[in-house]
C-alpha cells in the first residue's frame, strides 16, 4: 500500500485550515458546505461534520478547507480531520453520493441579455485573476449576477467568514474589476 501525505496550510481566516492530499479533489468546479444538511450529499463532508467542531467543508481542485467553529482547538482537530482525508482518500472513495450532487446552482440574480458582454468580462477576470488567488487561500468567489452596475459574488470555503473578506471584497475585486470593466460600479457579497 502506497503512503500517503495531506500537507496543511493556513488561510487568512484563522478558523480555516486547508488540506492538501496530493491529488484532484474537484474535477471541475468547487463545493461549499455551510452545514450538516448539505453535507449528506458527500460521503467526506458528513464523516468531516460529524466530528462535532466543523463548522464548514469546502471542496477545491486540489484541496479540502475545514472551517472549525468558535472555540475549538486545531491542535485537537487537526489530526482528527487529517485522519478522516487519509481514509477517505487512502480507500478511494467517491466524493459525491450522486453524480448530480457536484452540479453548480444557478445565479442568484439573472443577467440582463443585453449585458452579455459586459458579463462575459467580468466572469473572465473573475476566474482568470480572482479565483486562483482566492484558491491559495483554501477558498472560492463565485459568480452570481451582474445588475445595473453591481456585480454579485458568493464567497465560500476559507473566505466566508473571514475576517479580511470585506476588504478582499472591496479593495482588491472591486478595484480590480472597476478598473477592466467601467460599468461596475461595486460588488457585493450574497
Amino acid at each position: 500500500m502506497r503512503r500517503m501525505l495531506i500537507e496543511t496550510e493556513t488561510t487568512p481566516n484563522p478558523a480555516t485550515l486547508k488540506f492538501l492530499p496530493g491529488r484532484p479533489v474537484m474535477t471541475a468546479g468547487t463545493r461549499d458546505f455551510a452545514n450538516p444538511e448539505e453535507a449528506e450529499a458527500s460521503p467526506l463532508a458528513e464523516a468531516l461534520f460529524t466530528l462535532g467542531d466543523v463548522e464548514g467543508v469546502f471542496f477545491g481542485k486540489d484541496f479540502v478547507s475545514v472551517t472549525a467553529g468558535p472555540g475549538s482547538n486545531w491542535s485537537h482537530l487537526k489530526p482528527e480531520v487529517l485522519g478522516i482525508l487519509l481514509d477517505h482518500f487512502s480507500a478511494g472513495m467517491p466524493l459525491f453520493r450522486d453524480a448530480a450532487a457536484e452540479e453548480e446552482e444557478a445565479s442568484d440574480v439573472e443577467d440582463d441579455p443585453e449585458d452579455a458582454d459586459i458579463v462575459a468580462q467580468i466572469r473572465d477576470l473573475i476566474d482568470t485573476r480572482v479565483r486562483p488567488a482566492v484558491a491559495n487561500d483554501g477558498g472560492d468567489i463565485i459568480y452570481r449576477g451582474f445588475r445595473q452596475g453591481t456585480v454579485f459574488l458568493r464567497m465560500q470555503g476559507a473566505c466566508s467568514g473571514c475576517p479580511s473578506s470585506t476588504a478582499t471584497l472591496k479593495q482588491g475585486i472591486e478595484s480590480l474589476l472597476k478598473h477592466y470593466v467601467p460599468e461596475v460600479t461595486e460588488v457585493r457579497a450574497v
